[in-house]
Order: structure tokens, then C-alpha cells, then sequence
């Protein structure tokens, strides 16, 4: 192999050496960023991994909302009406949530199984059902009617 050959394949060798680290790194970093989404009935099967960050969604459970008196801490449950997991939170709650609300909760599962989230979000207006919660809730069987439109209808309005 001749001197310019040499020279040729190292300059080709460390430009593939060198993209090579480049795609491994960027794999790495996305998949330690990425947000799993789980139903509660995925998560109450055990699917869910415990101490990896995650989404989860569902509609809260009427009656279930727990607030400390002391502090910022709630709990709830969150349900796709086939199964219900108990989710705990310290913060601010959005103005949007209540009972009865579809919600996505960001966070990560103990070892005892209730979701500590880190972020609640809720629906920004009345007609809104984020796309996973829909999903889930279909998946158990649920269509959700909006509180409003049941109102109507049952009201003949």
C-alpha cells in the first residue's frame, strides 16, 4: 500500500470512526430523555418501569382528591375507568384540574406503586382529551362524554 493510500484510509477511517461516535452519543442522550406514556391499567400491570421518568393519563377519580392542609402536597386517583393508580404531587395544581378531568401527569413510579409526579397537566378547555388519554380510554372500553354536552342532553337543551 502506497504512502497516499495510507493517508486516504486513515482519513476515511476516523471520518466513520468519528460519525460513528457522533450517532452512539445522540442515540444515548434521546433515549435517557424519552417520555414513555402508560394508561393506568398498563401501569397497575406492572408495565410501567419504577424510577424511569414517564407519562401517564387518565381522568381523576371523583371524591379521591386528598390535599394537605400544611402544604402544597395532593393526591388522587387516576383511572381509565378499568383500573385506578394513586397519583401524589407537590405543587401547584393547574386552574383547569378537578375531578372528573381528563389529565396527563409526568413523574416517575415508587416501590410502593403510587406515581410521584413532577408536572400535572390538564385539558385547556372544555372540548379537549389529549390524544393518550383518548387512546387509553377507548382501549378500556370508555367513551367520555363531555360534562357540558351531558348537561345539555339531559336537560333536552
Amino acid at each position: 500500500m502506497t504512502p497516499k493510500r495510507k493517508k486516504r484510509m486513515a482519513f476515511v477511517l476516523s471520518i466513520v470512526v468519528g460519525v460513528s461516535l457522533a450517532v452512539g452519543l445522540s442515540l444515548y442522550g434521546l433515549n435517557q430523555n424519552i417520555n414513555l406514556f402508560f394508561s393506568p391499567t398498563q401501569i397497575a400491570a406492572g408495565e410501567a418501569p419504577v424510577g424511569q421518568r414517564i407519562r401517564a393519563g387518565g381522568m381523576v377519580v371523583d371524591g379521591s382528591v386528598q390535599r394537605d392542609p400544611q402544604s402544597l402536597k395532593v393526591s388522587f386517583g387516576l383511572t381509565d375507568y378499568a383500573e385506578t393508580v394513586t397519583v401524589s404531587y407537590d405543587g401547584i395544581l393547574p386552574d383547569l384540574f378537578r375531578e372528573g378531568q381528563g389529565i396527563v401527569a409526568q413523574g416517575v413510579m415508587n416501590d410502593s406503586g403510587i406515581f410521584v409526579a413532577s408536572e400535572v397537566l390538564a385539558k385547556h378547555d372544555e372540548n379537549y382529551m389529549p390524544p393518550e388519554v383518548q387512546e387509553a380510554l377507548e382501549a378500556a372500553g370508555k367513551t367520555v362524554v363531555n360534562a357540558d354536552d351531558a348537561g345539555k342532553t339531559q336537560s333536552g337543551g
